[in-house]
C-alpha cells in the first residue's frame, strides 16, 4: 500500500515508536498515580516525561500546563467549553475542522454565544479581518494553524498579538502543524494550543494534548478520578489534574514521547520541506493536466503536507478514492474532510475534493505512481 493519508493519521510510525510501545506495554503498563507499587510509579513517571517533552518541544511556561487528552477534538472541546460564558462573542473562520465548528455552532444555536466566522482568501486568513471582527465582548478566537483541507499555514504569529491586545483568548488548532511547523509558545502569545499525538508527532491514535497558558482558567469538562487526590468532593483545582479526570492513556503517551524525540532529531522544517517537495510534483502535474485544479493558493513557503485537488467534471472524489485503493493500492482521502465551510467557499460542497498528504516515508516514486494512476482512471483505462 502507498499511504498518502497522513493528514488523517501518520503511517507508518517511526520504528522507535513501535519499540517504545512494546517495551512499555510489557514492563510498565500500570495505572499511574493510583497505587504505590513500582509499576504505577513508572507509569506516573511516563506522564511526567511526556509533559516535560511537550513543554520543551513547544517552549511552554510549565510542564504542568500540558493536559493529556483523547485526541485533538477532545482538547478543543475542553478549551472551548471550559472558557466561554453566556453572552460571550467568539471568532472563528471558514477553514475550521468540525472539531471547532460544531461545538461553536452548537453554543451559538443554544443562544450561549454570538459567533463571527471570518472568510479566508484562497485558503489564508487575513490578520486584519480578525482585528475588524473583534468586539468588547470577544472572549475567544479559535483558529486552525494549518488547514486540513488545503494545507495552507495561517499567519498565527501576526494574529496572536492582535488577539492579546484585545484581551481575548487565542485557541490554536495545531492538528496539521504540530511536528512539521515550528511553534514557540514563548515567542507567540498563544493561550490554548490543541493537537493530536497521532499525526505529525507520530504517536499512536487515542493521544492528544492541550496547552493551557497562564491567562486561561478553564472549567473542567469532565470530572472523575485523578489518582493523587481522592478525598476532595469535587475535581481538584490544580493543573493538570483539574482537566484530566479518569485513567490516562499512559501507553499512548509512551509512544508519543518516542515520537516527539524522533521529530526533534529529524527537525520539523526538514520533515515539512520533504512533504511539500513531494506535493510540488502533484501541483506541477495538476497545472499541466486538463480538468484538474489545485484547491486554494499554492505557496510552498506557506504550505504543509496536505493538498486538495478539484477533480475533473464527470468524476466523483469518492469514486476516485475507491479506484485508487482497489486497483492501485494507494490510500488518499476523498470527500469533505470534516470541514464543510471551506468546501462551500471553494464550490466543492457536497462532493468535496481528493486530498493527498504524504509523510516522511513517502518517496518521489510513490507520487509518480499516484499521478500515473489518476491519469489512467480519468482516461478511462480502468
Amino acid at each position: 500500500m502507498i499511504y498518502l493519508d497522513n493528514a488523517a493519521t501518520s503511517f507508518p510510525k517511526p520504528e522507535p515508536v513501535y519499540q517504545a510501545l512494546d517495551r512499555f506495554a510489557r514492563t510498565s503498563l500500570a495505572n499511574p498515580g493510583r497505587s504505590g507499587h513500582r509499576m504505577a510509579v513508572r507509569s506516573d513517571r511516563m506522564l511526567d516525561d511526556g509533559r516535560h517533552a511537550l513543554n520543551q518541544f513547544f517552549r511552554g511556561e510549565d510542564p504542568d500546563r500540558w493536559i493529556f487528552t483523547l485526541n485533538c477534538t477532545d482538547a478543543l472541546n475542553i478549551a472551548i467549553k471550559g472558557s466561554v460564558n453566556p453572552g460571550d462573542h467568539v471568532i472563528t473562520s471558514d477553514l475550521e475542522h468540525n472539531s471547532i465548528s460544531r461545538p461553536l455552532r452548537a453554543l451559538e444555536k443554544a443562544g450561549v454565544i454570538s459567533l463571527t466566522r471570518i472568510a479566508s482568501e484562497q485558503g489564508y486568513i487575513d490578520p486584519d479581518a480578525v482585528r475588524k471582527a473583534l468586539t468588547p465582548k470577544t472572549k475567544l478566537v479559535a483558529l486552525t494553524h494549518t488547514s486540513n483541507v488545503l494545507g495552507t499555514i495561517q499567519p498565527i504569529e501576526a494574529i496572536a498579538p492582535i488577539v492579546r491586545e484585545a484581551d481575548a483568548l487565542l485557541l490554536v488548532d495545531a492538528a496539521q502543524s504540530a511536528g512539521v511547523v515550528p511553534i514557540d509558545l514563548r515567542a507567540t502569545p498563544i493561550d490554548l494550543l490543541a493537537f493530536p499525538g497521532h499525526k505529525s508527532l507520530y504517536g499512536p491514535t487515542g493521544t492528544g494534548a492541550l496547552y493551557v497558558g497562564p491567562r486561561a482558567n478553564l472549567r473542567p469538562w469532565r470530572e472523575g478520578g485523578t489518582g493523587g487526590d481522592s478525598a476532595s468532593e469535587t475535581q481538584p483545582v490544580q493543573l493538570p489534574f483539574v482537566l484530566e479526570g479518569g485513567t490516562p492513556n499512559v501507553l499512548g503517551v509512551a509512544g508519543l514521547v518516542a515520537g516527539i524525540a524522533w521529530v526533534s532529531e529529524q527537525k520539523p522544517d526538514v520533515l515539512r520541506n520533504h512533504e511539500v517537495s513531494l506535493l510540488q510534483r502533484v501541483v506541477d502535474w495538476a497545472e499541466a493536466t486538463e480538468g484538474w485544479k489545485v484547491a486554494g493558493r499554492w505557496d510552498a513557503a506557506r504550505h504543509a503536507g496536505a493538498l486538495s485537488l478539484i477533480v475533473p467534471e464527470g468524476f466523483h472524489p469518492l469514486d476516485l478514492g475507491l479506484a485508487l485503493d482497489s486497483a492501485f493500492e494507494i490510500a488518499i482521502r476523498p470527500g469533505l474532510h470534516c470541514a464543510p465551510y471551506i468546501h462551500k467557499a471553494l464550490g466543492t460542497f457536497p462532493d468535496g475534493t481528493v486530498r493527498i498528504s504524504p509523510g516522511p516515508f513517502n518517496t518521489p516514486e510513490h507520487i509518480e505512481t499516484l499521478l500515473h494512476a489518476l491519469t489512467d482512471i480519468t482516461a478511462g483505462v480502468l
